[in-house]
């Protein structure tokens, strides 16, 4: 069974592209198809809401890619609440680049998601 991965990203160089730190302005989805532990296709999608988004925006966005999985480095707790809504497990965390994410991903590493200290700030936890 194949799972479609979307992972936050700051350029369009798949596997090797730097994690972005928040999804919502990250400039690239980096889009994994994996089989168990085996990755089977990459791909990249521009973020059309880098520059400023809406509630829900995003996630809808990221449904339209199929995604299971969106990984990030960080993300507010509306978003996260969205992504669930939506079908879409989020994990939050993930550091380094989109290759070493996965890894820490498929071995159970980054399997949650917890508003960024940001988002609670501004009362969006």
């Amino acid at each position: 069974m194949t799972t479609r991965i979307i992972v936050s990203a700051e350029t369009d160089q798949g596997l090797e592209a730097p994690i972005s730190p928040h999804f919502g302005h990250c400039p690239y989805f980096t889009v994994v198809d994996v089989e168990g532990k085996e990755i089977r296709a990459v791909g990249s999608a521009a973020n059309p809401y880098s520059a400023g988004h809406q509630p829900g925006e995003i996630p809808a966005f990221v449904q339209g890619l199929g995604a299971q999985v969106m990984l990030s480095g960080g993300m507010g707790g509306r978003a996260i609440a969205l992504f669930e809504e939506y079908g879409i497990q989020p994990a939050t965390g993930a550091t380094g680049t989109v290759s070493e994410a996965l890894t820490r991903y498929l071995n159970g590493d980054l399997d949650a998601a917890a508003p960024c200290s940001e988002s609670v700030e501004h009362g969006h936890g």
